[in-house]
């Protein structure tokens, strides 16, 4: 009996530092998040012309993205965090380097225009289909008999309704 206690007692001590191990890891790994140069290349652009990101730039011997890679390994080896490094490269090429633009100023612009744009032409559907809903369908030729020339129903002829109908009826 005494054993099954101790027993007990052990697993519920390791239970519990699984537990704490567990609760702690996750503030331990956002404490120190580690930045590869993948991720911070990928938020540079290569500057051969290539248009691609020094990350995904297609040179085999690029003469940017090549040494830009070493460079930013290198920085990253010397313990900087990735805002340091992009500040390093946009401060030697300007903003052109960044592969995104920043939320401040006037590139506010371009992360809010797209979405202007499609709100705007969202709008704009919305409101044509609603006055297309509103004007009356034009007349058909039946509406236009009944009604007689001038839109006066008292001009209609009555024999001249049964016989049209009669015709159809035959017709059909």
């Amino acid at each position: 009996m005494r054993r099954s206690r101790k027993l007990g007692t052990r697993t519920a001590a390791l239970m519990i530092v699984a537990c704490a191990c567990a609760l702690a890891l996750p503030i331990v790994l956002a404490a120190a998040p580690i930045v590869t140069m993948q991720q911070v290349s990928e938020g540079l652009t290569c500057q051969c012309g290539c248009g691609l990101t020094v990350a995904n730039c297609n040179h085999p011997n690029c003469e940017f993205s090549v040494p830009a890679r070493d460079q930013i390994d290198h920085m990253l080896g010397r313990g900087m965090s990735e805002p340091q490094v992009i500040a390093f490269f946009r401060s030697k090429y300007g903003e052109k380097i960044l592969s995104a633009p920043t939320t401040q100023g006037f590139n506010l612009c371009a992360w809010i225009m797209p979405f202007a744009a499609v709100l705007a032409g969202g709008v704009l559907v919305a409101f044509t289909v609603g006055r297309w809903r509103s004007n009356s369908p034009a007349p058909t030729p039946v509406d236009a008999l009944e009604s007689g020339a001038d839109g006066n129903a008292s001009n209609f002829d009555p024999e001249l309704r049964r016989r049209l109908e009669r015709d159809l009826h035959d017709r059909i």
